[in-house]
Formats: structure tokens, C-alpha cells, sequence
């Protein structure tokens, strides 16, 4: 698989990590022995990053890990993400002591005394711009609980003002066919301050693999379900934003483009063409997804005429949908 720097963290990592979300909560059940099967099968196909946050599960996520990774010799690179354990969820939690309790219970976690990489997980707006916040990152970087740190963001904007924050060693933000509003201003200035970029939601909750049509159904505890306008978390997080019979019907026309290649597949290939692009973390509920999705890494850069036909898509079939502030 081909590898690349991560931002300022002095790693490198594969283009095809493992999100980590549907191994925690908020997509149905998945049995302690799938989530096993799931993160065995990624590390046994190279995969090297995977991605968590505190709040999977309440924790079973990152447990999850710190049980799959005992047994081996070789560790990925574990990025984590802290912040949504906020209670109310407001920019006056950012505390350098709930920052450093989060951190020490994911230390716990995932059974190590450093972490490679913990993101603030989408915090209020404010918390970008709070120089406290970052000053109590650095000195966490400094006693070596963490050895970097970054920032998740839902807007370009947030991204951006991040990215002024020297510290900052990657940006994690939602990229995919669906949402392109990244690659115009926030990708570019990434790359020329040396932050690595973590591509989330790549396949659109789902959308993108093409296995959806307008009578599927999910479970009551499935985000897709409970959360298709907001209720819970910010919409961005489900399907992109995209009303979901939109974005079944202009998932048949990326299939439709892609022709003989994977859907899913095609799509991560989208997303790691994108220059800019650290890696891609798709997340996966069976072995079987974990090996389509780390098969983006062997295909070919889209075409001209591909990408082109999905600059048109986008803009005759999504662009109206989607909110102006993604």
C-alpha cells in the first residue's frame, strides 16, 4: 500500500486507514467476535492507521483495540479523538483538566502511556480559536502523554482557523463524491502549513458503496437512522448531509461511472486522488468491507473523463442539497 507522511506527527501511514466508529456504537450491533474479525483482518491486509474517539461506545471502541493489537508485534499508528465527553457540550468544558482526564481514560483505554494522536473531536466553534486549549495540548505533548495532536472539524472554516495554530499536526474533516468543498481553499492551505489530512465519511455512511435504494432500512440504533436530520449529532455526520433518497439515486450514476470497479472502492480511490490527501479512513462492520475498502489502494487514478463526470454529478444532483457552511 502505497504510504504517506502524516502531517507534522514525523509518521508515515498507509493511504487506506480503518475508522473505527462502527466497532464502538451508532451503526446496529457489532459482536465483540466481528469487531475482532474486523481489526484483525485490516492489520493482517497492511492497514497501519486506524482512527477512534472516547465516546465509540463510551469506550468500547478504543478497548476494542487495545485487545485486537496484544497479541502483536508490530502496532499502527492509533489516532484517537477527545472532546464529545463534554457534559453540557459547550466550548467552557475545554478545560486543560477535562482535556487531560479525556486523555488519560483513552491512555487506559487503548493500554499505553503515549498516544500517537489525539484530535479535538468537533468541538463548539470556539474552542478553535481558544489558545488555552492549544497551550494545554502542547504541554501534554511536552510530559508525553500525547505525541501530537490534532483537530476534527465539520467546516471548512473551523479548519481553517485551526490551521493557524502552529502545533496542529493533522485535520480531519468529511471529504468525499458528495461533499467537495474541501478541495477548494482547506486542502490546499493543509498542505502548504505541512498538516497532514484524515479523510472521513469518505463513502457517505454508506451511500457510496452503491448497496442502497430507497426502501432500505436501518436499525433503530443505527446513526442512519436516528440521526438523518440532526437529532442527535450534526447531520454532516450522516450521509454527508445528503437527503438520503438524493443520495441513493446519484449513487447509481457514480456507479454507473465507475463500470466495472467496486463502487466503494472507486469512491476511496476518489478521495486519496485528491492532492492534499494524507489518507482515507473508511470503517467497515465485516471482514468483507474491510477488503473492499483497502482495495481503493491497488486501483488506478480515476481518469479524466471520471472525475469529470463526477464534477457534473455533484453539481447537477448535489450541490443544491447541500448546506452552504460544508
Amino acid at each position: 500500500m502505497e504510504r504517506r507522511p502524516l502531517g507534522r506527527t514525523g509518521a508515515e501511514v498507509g493511504v487506506v486507514g480503518l475508522g473505527t466508529w462502527q466497532l464502538g456504537g451508532d451503526w446496529g450491533d457489532v459482536s465483540e467476535d466481528d469487531a475482532a474479525a474486523v481489526l484483525d483482518a485490516a492489520l493482517d491486509e497492511g492497514v497501519d492507521l486506524l482512527d477512534t474517539a472516547d465516546v465509540y461506545g463510551d469506550g468500547r471502541s478504543e478497548e476494542r483495540i487495545r485487545k485486537a493489537l496484544a497479541a502483536r508485534s508490530e502496532r499502527p499508528f492509533v489516532a484517537t479523538k477527545v472532546g464529545r465527553r463534554a457534559d453540557p457540550f459547550e466550548a467552557a468544558q475545554y478545560t486543560p483538566e477535562n482535556l487531560r482526564a479525556w486523555i488519560d481514560r483513552s491512555r487506559r483505554n487503548l493500554g499505553v502511556d503515549t498516544l500517537d494522536l489525539v484530535q479535538l473531536h468537533c468541538p463548539p466553534t470556539a474552542v478553535y480559536s481558544d489558545q488555552r486549549v492549544y497551550d494545554a495540548l502542547d504541554s501534554f505533548v511536552e510530559d508525553g502523554a500525547i505525541a501530537a495532536y490534532g483537530v476534527s472539524v465539520e467546516t471548512v472554516a473551523e479548519g481553517l482557523t485551526a490551521l493557524q495554530h502552529p502545533g496542529v499536526a493533522t485535520l480531519q474533516v468529511i471529504l468525499n463524491v458528495f461533499r467537495r468543498k474541501p478541495l477548494e481553499e482547506l486542502l490546499p492551505a493543509a498542505a502548504a502549513a505541512g498538516v497532514g489530512v484524515l479523510a472521513r465519511v469518505p463513502l457517505a455512511s454508506g451511500l457510496l458503496t452503491g448497496k442502497y435504494d430507497e426502501s432500505t432500512e436501518f436499525p433503530a440504533d443505527d446513526h442512519r437512522n436516528f440521526n438523518r436530520g440532526g437529532e442527535a449529532f450534526d447531520v454532516g455526520e450522516t450521509f454527508a448531509g445528503v437527503p438520503f433518497d438524493v443520495g441513493v439515486a446519484a449513487a447509481r450514476e457514480v456507479a454507473a461511472i465507475a463500470g466495472d470497479t467496486p463502487t466503494g472502492a472507486f469512491a476511496l480511490r476518489w478521495v486519496i486522488d485528491q492532492p492534499g490527501v494524507t489518507a482515507v479512513i473508511p470503517g467497515a462492520r465485516n471482514v468483507e468491507q474491510v477488503r473492499g475498502n483497502v482495495a481503493a489502494a491497488e486501483l488506478p487514478p480515476l481518469t479524466p473523463a471520471q472525475l469529470t463526470d463526477l464534477e457534473r454529478l455533484y453539481d447537477e444532483r448535489i450541490r443544491a442539497h447541500v448546506h452552504d457552511r460544508w
